[in-house]
């Protein structure tokens, strides 16, 4: 029996951990549903873009309230979670505080102090974000996509913060010895005082409780993730890693596309002649994109890492219009279709069956995809570099390429550009007429 609290926090801690990686896998497997795509040019550029943005959090601080209150608790918990190894430490063999013994009293003293400062900042933060998102009424958290899970998954990561917060904060508040010792405790030493008049039998079983609910808590919350938007914790380095890095506005063609326009202007070329070796010249089985394996790799991790915070539509000039559009949505919507097939892949012994469905239309309906101006408003907004675009691009190709399926306005345009070079319904021999008028 004196070893049977080591053993339960053995089971706990490795049942949690390979839930998971189990989990990491699944996700690493979806992601990998993706089309190929090469992302490991500049890797200099690359590796800044990742320090600059996922780790210093610069695209944070453009909306300086939200930014500082998201640094705080960015910066809170993950130094905060350092502590858990002196947790599993101290599980696994019994001891207690035991790298007290190492650092010694003063050192010791001021990690534990930074983390009930930083604990209680977090607290405060959360505190306010959560007013911002229930009670202020801001327009990006009240769109239809967040109704529902959305609104309740971002209400329920703020409800982990708190209690694991106050977690840390009343097991050093019960801490005898720790709080006798007067070290460490710039928080907790005015929590104490609420315990006034509890046996010392009392305070250790609070202390203890407060210390597995801890531990258990960071496990679940652990596993939570990979069903929420704070994914992003995770995948906000390897997103800005793989990020674009081409200028904004430039689009992707088509090498198959581009050899054939090529070959119409070229009037010597032959048209039957043999690619010359090492052309990629194979023409896709699909142009563009209607379902998400048609996308490609990093788009489907552009939809896993979306933080679902709504910077991207708030600045979308087709959305502030009162039109249909919302990127958020388009992110939200492609990774919602990935679960729906890797949950079909996990049905299916490994192999996806066909469903019915597509992104297309069943969760992207046409009138989003034009309503986007391709401004890329939502690309420079994103914190993250979230890229919408690519996304709604590809999908409007396979409208054009695929189903004939354009507006009338860009067909009108389009058949103009074939038949007389240019967008406007005039022979290219009227064109100087103008200059003959008097």
């Amino acid at each position: 029996m004196q070893y049977l609290p080591n053993i339960l926090f053995a089971i706990a801690l490795i049942a949690g951990i390979s839930f998971f990686v189990m989990n990491i896998r699944k996700l690493y497997r979806n992601i990998n549903l993706g089309k190929k795509i090469d992302r490991t040019d500049n890797k200099q550029e690359r590796w800044k873009n990742m320090i600059k943005i996922a780790l210093g959090q610069s695209k944070m601080v453009k909306r300086p309230i939200s930014g500082f209150l998201h640094i705080v608790v960015y910066v809170g918990f993950i130094i905060i979670n350092i502590e858990v190894l002196e947790i599993i430490i101290d599980g696994l063999f019994g001891t207690h505080r035991i790298f007290l013994g190492f650092l010694g009293d003063a050192f010791y003293g001021f990690l534990i102090g930074t983390f009930e400062i930083l604990a209680f900042l977090v607290f405060v933060a959360v505190i306010i974000f959560w007013t911002r998102r229930n009670v202020a009424n801001i327009k990006r958290f009240l769109s239809s996509e967040m109704k529902g899970w959305p609104k309740a998954d971002g209400n329920m990561i703020l409800y982990f913060e708190m209690v694991l917060m106050t977690l840390f904060i009343v097991m050093n508040a019960t801490d005898t010895s720790f709080q006798q010792a007067g070290i460490g405790n710039p928080i907790s030493q005015f929590v104490a005082p609420l315990f006034d008049g509890f046996t010392a039998e009392t305070l250790h079983l609070i202390e203890r409780a407060s210390w597995w609910i801890h531990i258990l808590g960071i496990l679940v919350f652990l596993n939570y993730l990979y069903y929420s938007k704070h994914l992003h914790i995770l995948l906000a380095f390897p997103n800005t890693f793989f990020a674009n890095l081409n200028p904004k506005g430039q689009f992707t063609n088509l090498e198959s596309v581009t050899n054939e326009v090529k070959l119409m202007m070229d009037p010597d070329a032959d048209p039957y002649a043999a690619p010359a070796e090492g052309a990629e010249d194979e023409v896709p089985e699909k142009f563009g994109a209607s379902d998400v394996l048609d996308l490609n790799k990093v788009q489907l991790l552009n939809a896993y890492t979306c933080t679902e915070c709504g910077r991207c539509t708030s600045s979308c000039p087709a959305n502030l219009t009162g039109k249909k559009l919302s990127p958020r949505k388009i992110m939200m919507d492609t990774r919602d279709r990935l679960e729906e097939v890797g949950r079909n892949i996990d049905a299916n012994g490994g192999a996806f069956k066909e469903d019915g469905k597509q992104l297309l239309n069943d969760y992207i309906t046409p009138e989003e995809l034009w309503a986007c101006t391709s401004c890329n408003a939502c690309v420079e907004e994103c914190p993250v570099n979230i890229d919408p675009l690519s996304i709604i691009m590809d999908m409007r190709r396979y409208l054009v390429m695929e189903e004939s399926a354009a507006p009338q306005e860009l067909n009108s345009m389009m058949t103009n550009i074939e038949n007389n070079g240019a967008p406007w319904p005039y022979n290219q021999q009227d064109r100087l007429n103008w200059a003959n008028e008097e």
